[in-house]
């Protein structure tokens, strides 16, 4: 392709690719996806995406292709690879100019460059590191900027291979450019400090960027640079030197106003001296033994002192409580039972986390997270008062625990009374018992500080176990404290049904059930309070819970309508299907209300195919429950399956092995076979295809049609199920072709008479299998199963497949023969079960009074 001819051309389809109109869009698109292989299309878009005079939509589109180029056609072994002339010319151009004045589009050029680095630096491009070296010397703020940008993204992926030849390039870059690194970044930090300092806002934001920017690479060296950085004096210069740019970081915060430009900037950066800690703690647990005793002491006074008031906004103690989990969790610090079997590094390690961990301190941070950080805040209390549902589901996030203040709070409580429970056990205790009695309502601050120690001790539960005598003071308090019907108490009433829902699996007495279920059937009708039962995981006697399933399944129907959220009706769901499981049939009086409405949520839940997972499970247990009258069911229910088991429909991914259970559940409750639940059947090829973990109760389905309507079923799908038993066979694992012969040996059962010829593609291998002498002893009792039922059922066809063999084999009838009785007799002892041992027996007689010679 010629630069100065095409340049035109392909800027103006570029142009077009930029258009909102499919009509122009798409064949530009298609035309671009043309130009991909050709020489000399990525130094047009070079020449294209540098040239600030162009459009900056097309200069995107254009380095867009180029970047996505690289991944396709930079490597020497790609398909249509690009020449190592062309690649060297670009390399070269990509480095000539940090001049981009477009932010997103400098980004862009910084990860392509990135991308090929990732590919050939050092060997095929040794210049580059060098001139981002010098590139980030130049006054110039802008070539500054951009070329500090580049060597953070061209740091940060060359830090992410994994090779061991790569990681020793990168061990050799970090040893090599390190100490520049830090002088760039201390010189950044020092001109940001001096120009805050100095009321240079404009100036400060411009210089913050680039401190950023610099600790990011720094943070790469330092954690992926070394293989033993603790011996390395300037990265431990380093990593000491991020506590005291943190505190000096920390009080410009304090300084300067919220609606200061660069305070979000500034807030990013105290994060990301965090992540430095957080990022080498993880990688080198035994390097950070040095940094142990001032982590937990800056941690500590910031989080659970006077010193952070005012400076330490929520992120940043989010950040410093992870740092405290992960120094007191880390498996590297903790001695094992033996002392004399530690290592010296991991005694060096306990002996400053106990040293630290005094008496205290311990009990200073305990009270600490109760009395303060566990206390619901005027604003949690407005949502949950405006929207108990949305604050229920925000509170019980996945992995909130890392990023959001309340649940990790709660985990580092956890983490830290798991460590020193001895020592806490007693503090929380104390505070326990200052709580003895009930509550003032008017008193708002004792209300939240018994809702917070209440909290403590449910999440403690497996701690307190020897500690506590729940039950009484289940009966003694809490029951009490549940029946009180104020509104200002509603808290306390949502924490104590939480709390027992704790304790229940730890330490509660079955004779106490009743009484907690007659409590939770008056919170029930509580509308904001049932967000909180719906987590309750019911574990009871059926005899005790009957009194009371009635109105439960009532109330928790009504609660499944009125709720809205999904991650909510999944949860209530959970309770319904917990409770039909236990009852079984004892449920189907007041099932009613929820098969009719089950279909409705199904229709509604057609974009949250996690609740769907939910109804396909509460199905199961239904269908279980209702037995024989789960017929009535079928117009809603084999849809259901049907979608759920089409791999062709992309719910499937989610939906499968629900599906799967919810259809065997059906076949072993249908009283007979339908033309509909007989239909579904033709998605059985596909799955089988699959070969997938779901195998096993594929052949469980097959087995239950062949069991329920074996005539009606084989006469429909004989030949599709022999086609795919023939592939699978070919490719299994030995437990694969164990079930695919128990259910050949299942057809014969049924259908003696028509079962060998529907499976005779199959016959000769087992035949095979056989006279072979098949090694492993589970697959040959199998074979000889089937040979058995065969021989035994319908000697007719057994000689039929006697004779093919022998043609096969090139041998004499007789002699075929003996040699499988030979087998036979040898391996008699393979067969453990009963019945297959006198189906073998019997086999094996029958040959007897037969015409044969053979050589016995």
């Amino acid at each position: 392709m010629d630069l100065n001819s095409a340049s035109t051309v392909v800027l103006q389809v570029l142009t077009q690719a930029t258009s909102q109109d499919t009509a122009v869009l798409k064949p530009a698109e298609e035309q671009l996806k043309q130009w991909e292989i050709q020489p000399g299309f990525y130094s047009v878009l070079l020449n294209i995406f540098t040239n600030h005079t162009l459009d900056v939509n097309v200069r995107w589109i254009a380095v867009l292709y180029f970047k996505n180029g690289i991944d396709r056609y930079w490597r020497r072994v790609a398909p249509h690879a690009l020449s190592e002339e062309e690649k060297s010319t670009l390399r070269a151009g990509l480095i000539t100019n940090f001049n981009e004045p477009v932010n997103q589009i400098a980004t862009q050029i910084s990860v392509l460059i990135a991308k090929v680095a990732r590919l050939d630096c050092p060997r095929q491009w040794p210049e580059l590191i060098p001139t981002l070296l010098e590139s980030v010397k130049v006054q110039d703020d802008l070539r500054q900027h951009r070329a500090l940008l580049t060597f953070y993204h061209v740091t940060k992926t060359l830090a992410s291979k994994r090779l061991a030849a790569d990681r020793k390039l990168f061990y050799d870059l970090a040893s090599g450019i390190y100490s520049f690194a830090c002088s760039l970044w201390n010189h950044h930090t020092d001109t940001f400090l001096q120009q805050i300092f100095t009321g240079d806002e404009a100036a400060a934001t411009s210089s913050l960027e680039r401190t950023l920017l610099s600790l990011k690479v720094l943070r790469k060296l330092t954690v992926h640079g070394f293989v033993e950085p603790h011996r390395n004096v300037e990265v431990m210069v380093f990593l000491h030197a991020v506590f005291e740019r943190l505190k000096q970081f920390l009080e410009c915060s304090r300084s300067i106003g919220t609606e200061n430009v660069c305070r979000d900037r500034l807030e990013k950066t105290i994060i990301l001296f965090t992540k430095v800690l957080l990022d080498f703690l993880d990688q080198h647990p035994f390097s950070f033994t040095p940094l142990i005793q001032r982590s937990l002491e800056f941690a500590v006074s910031y989080v659970f002192t006077e010193a952070g008031e005012g400076v330490a906004f929520e992120r940043f103690i989010v950040q410093c409580m992870n740092l405290i989990k992960m120094i007191v969790k880390n498996y590297a610090y903790k001695p094992s039972k033996h002392f004399e079997d530690s290592s010296p590094e991991t005694l060096e390690a306990h002996k400053i986390k106990t040293s630290f961990f005094t008496y205290p301190t311990l009990m200073e941070i305990c009270r600490r997270l109760v009395s303060h950080y566990f206390l619901l805040t005027e604003e949690e209390l407005t949502m949950w008062e405006e929207d108990p549902e949305g604050f229920t589901v925000e509170e019980t996030g996945g992995d909130s625990w890392k990023y959001s203040l309340r649940p990790c709070t709660e985990v580092l409580f956890i983490d830290i009374f798991h460590e020193y429970n001895q020592t806490l056990t007693p503090v929380l205790l104390e505070m326990v018992h200052s709580l003895q009695g009930p509550t003032n309502v008017e008193d708002t601050n004792a209300l939240l500080i018994k809702d917070a120690v209440y909290n403590a001790v449910g999440l403690a539960a497996y701690e307190l176990f020897d500690s506590v005598d729940f039950d009484q003071w289940f009966k003694n308090q809490l029951l009490a404290e549940l029946q009180v019907s104020h509104n200002r108490y509603k808290p306390i009433r949502r924490r104590v049904i939480w709390l027992i829902g704790q304790w229940i699996s730890v330490k509660f007495k079955s004779d106490l059930r009743p009484m907690l279920y007659e409590a939770i059937r008056n919170l029930l009708q509580d509308q904001d309070l049932v967000v909180c039962i719906h987590k309750y995981d019911f574990e009871f006697r059926t005899e005790q819970f009957l009194p009371y399933l009635e109105s439960m399944f009532t109330l928790l129907f009504q609660l499944l309508q009125e709720v809205t959220e999904c991650d909510t009706k999944m949860h209530v769901l959970h309770v319904l299907s917990c409770v039909i499981e236990r009852v079984n049939i004892q449920i189907r009086p007041y099932v009613g209300c929820l098969v009719q409405y089950l279909p409705l949520l199904w229709k509604q839940s057609e974009e949250h195919n996690m609740l769907r997972c939910a109804i396909l499970t509460t199905l199961i247990h239904l269908i279980q429950g209702l037995g024989a009258d789960s017929k009535n069911l079928y117009p809603f229910l084999l849809p259901i399956i049907q979608l759920s088991t089409d791999v062709s429909q992309p719910p499937h991914v989610y939906l499968l092995e629900d599906g799967l259970e919810l259809w065997l559940v059906t076949l072993e409750n249908s009283p007979c076979l339908t033309p509909e639940l007989l239909r579904i059947f033709q998605n059985m090829s596909a799955l089988l295809e699959l070969s997938s973990e779901n195998l096993r109760t594929c052949f469980k389905i097959i087995n239950a049609y062949i069991f329920l309507s074996p005539s009606e079923f084989l006469q429909v799908y004989s030949g599709d199920l022999c086609r795919s038993f023939c592939e699978l066979l070919k490719d299994i694992t030995t437990e694969g072709q164990v079930q695919v012969l128990k259910v050949v040996e299942n057809v014969l059962k049924v259908n003696p008479a028509l079962g060998p010829q529907m499976f005779q593609p199959l016959l000769p291998s087992v035949f095979r299998g056989i006279i072979d002498g098949e090694r492993y002893p589970v697959v040959m009792s199998t074979y000889l199963g089937v040979i058995g039922r065969v021989l035994l059922q319908n000697a007719s066809f057994f000689s039929l497949l006697l004779s093919q063999m022998a043609c096969e084999c090139g041998q004499e009838l007789d002699q075929l023969l003996g040699n499988m009785i030979e087998m036979w007799v040898d391996r008699m002892d393979n067969i453990t079960q009963p019945e297959r041992r006198k189906l073998s027996a019997l086999a094996l007689l029958s040959l007897l009074p037969s015409d044969n010679r053979s050589q016995f």
